[in-house]
């Protein structure tokens, strides 16, 4: 009854806290955590210790799989190069500094542990930024990034944080510590790549809605506990799973089961990211009194938490100069490349013989790659940010939940864990806090231009008129006929022409429907062959690059509704 009375006074909260920090403009991420730091004090509530395994293993997997499952795989592929520069080698870096801080101020700590708070206060979190950034139209390439980092800096600063705690108890070399993390990296990815690929082809053979949304929520831990057995990262073939079954679901999920995993996950997320938030907050009561306890100075871990909240902006700061530099020069590259493949689609359209190395291609292969390329291309020039998107990314490092949870794995017998903990806490909440209350002030300092709207209208309409022409190929073609073998009524048939043509105007016509037919099966049957032969359309679409990935993103909920709307409940 205790439990029950709890979880509902949670939810009740949650809710309560994200509507009035909507109404305020705030994050809800930063408003929960300042109502559990208040709330933590007050007499008669009381100590709050979270098990970092249920954390790491039952509420990470599942909220990353929620981001990776919506993030576009196309943008993800886009900017790999700078997602894994923040999310590796500036984790790598952080953790490096940190630990040279840690060592220095707390000099009988022991160089290994110091490396393990180093990796423990690395990794960033992206749910505040992001939903900053959404609210005030940050650009989609700067969201895409932030998320991509979030997703994949995880997975980093645990398996540098594995290391350093080995190295507490045993000698470990540097060149172990690389190929064990390129060992992790390679199992978790094939691990990711298969269980996703597997699980969207089981689920595709489910024609029931409900049980489609209950195999849905066990397939993060089908991804995690394979890989943590095998000695991999689990929340990176988490990561991969995700974005797997994101791009995989079109192809091979029915739109209703897309459309009801989509609420479901949204509701999941949103409570349990809320509800580690508030949590974290409710956990500062419980760190000063166990440094206390221990006989630690609480005054001293807040300043070396202060300090080393410092050094983590600074380092960041320092490295995003550079990345933002080599973006842009990708960007001028992109000019030349763009021309290159356009004189070489010219030469291939007209028949003209191709370089030597292009003789082999399959014609068609070739295309979809000239096509792709040119995508990509085109994707670096207009798409490129210069100094005041570099900025947003610099002082978008807020550390969250984790970092706290990654700290309460530390062995029992670590000096100063105490300490510890609260130096990681104060990390986590001063970045969270200082730079989440500020980042809307940065942003609408620096005047940062969002997503051309009128580009992405016309964008839109483009590849809507593409998908109706597809739809209208079907639906015009003379072997078109009922399942049974029979052919269509013309007079149903022309309606839906009309239909698909006019996006949901009543068409012009009139027509008059022979006793004996039934029209509403008629139409129900040729709106599903228009929206597939749509949706056929609009995944070869993606698969080239043609349109970005909001556009596509359109696109895909209108097909949805479309099927959705047509598709047997029953399969």
């Amino acid at each position: 009854m205790e439990l029950t009375l709890i979880a509902v006074f949670g939810v009740i909260s949650i809710v309560a806290v994200a509507a009035a920090a909507r109404r305020l403009g705030v994050a809800a991420p930063l408003a929960l955590v300042v109502v559990g730091i208040a709330l933590s004090f007050l007499p008669g509530v009381p100590h709050v210790e979270v098990e970092p395994e249920l954390v790491l293993t039952v509420v990470l997997p599942p909220l990353l799989y929620a981001s990776a499952v919506h993030m576009p795989a196309i943008d993800f592929r886009r900017d790999l190069k700078a997602i894994l520069r923040l999310a590796v080698l500036l984790v790598a870096g952080t953790t490096l500094c940190a630990g040279y801080l840690f060592s220095w101020l707390l000099p009988s700590l022991g160089l290994a542990a110091a490396y393990a708070l180093g990796a423990i206060i690395s990794p960033t979190d992206a749910v505040a930024a992001t939903s900053i950034g959404k609210r005030l139209g940050l650009p989609s390439r700067l969201m895409t990034i932030l998320e991509g980092e979030g997703l994949v800096n995880d997975a980093s600063s645990l398996v540098l944080l594995a290391s350093a705690t080995a190295a507490m108890t045993s000698t470990v070399h540097l060149w172990k510590v690389g190929a064990d993390f390129v060992l992790s990296v390679v199992l978790a990815t094939l691990t990711g790549v298969l269980v996703g690929l597997v699980t969207v082809l089981v689920r595709g053979r489910l024609r029931d809605t409900v049980l489609n949304a209950a195999v849905s929520f066990v397939v993060p831990f089908l991804a995690f506990l394979p890989a943590e057995a095998l000695g991999a990262s689990g929340v990176l073939a988490v990561v991969v799973t995700g974005l797997v079954s994101g791009h995989l679901s079109p192809r091979f999920l029915r739109a209703r089961d897309r459309l009801a995993e989509d609420i479901n996950w949204q509701t999941a997320s949103f409570l349990l990211e809320s509800a580690i938030f508030l949590l974290m907050g409710l956990q500062l009561r419980t760190l000063i009194d166990q440094a206390q306890d221990a006989g630690q100075s609480v005054a001293h871990a807040v300043g070396i938490g202060l300090l080393a909240s410092l050094l983590a902006i600074a380092v960041r700061m320092l490295f995003v100069a550079p990345l933002v530099a080599s973006l842009r020069h990708d960007a001028d590259k992109a000019e030349g490349f763009r021309t290159a493949l356009d004189d070489l689609a010219d030469r291939f359209s007209s028949g003209e013989e191709l370089p030597q190395r292009f003789h082999k291609a399959d014609p068609k292969r070739f295309e979809h790659r000239l096509k792709r390329g040119r995508s990509d291309a085109e994707f670096r020039i207009n798409e490129k940010f210069g100094w005041r998107g570099g900025m947003v990314i610099a002082w978008s490092g807020m550390r969250g939940a984790i970092t706290l949870a990654a700290a309460q794995t530390l062995p029992a017998d670590t000096p100063y864990r105490a300490q510890l903990l609260l130096i990681a806490f104060v990390v986590a909440v001063t970045t969270l806090l200082v730079q989440g209350l500020s980042l809307p002030r940065v942003i609408r300092a620096l005047k940062l231009p969002g997503d051309d709207n009128a580009a992405d209208r016309a964008a839109f309409g483009e590849l809507v008129s593409e998908l109706s022409a597809r739809a209208d190929e079907v639906l015009t073609d003379p072997a078109l006929t009922r399942p049974d073998g029979t052919a269509y009524d013309p007079a149903v048939l022309e309606h839906v022409r009309a239909v698909t043509t006019a996006r949901r105007r009543l068409p012009t016509g009139t027509g008059t429907v022979p006793d004996g037919v039934d029209p509403r099966e008629q139409y129900q049957e040729l709106m599903l062959a228009a929206a597939a032969a749509e949706q056929d359309r609009l995944l070869s679409a993606r698969s080239t690059g043609a349109y970005n990935s909001r556009v596509l993103t359109y696109a895909q909920s209108m097909i949805d509704n479309e099927l959705a709307r047509f598709q047997d409940p029953e399969g």
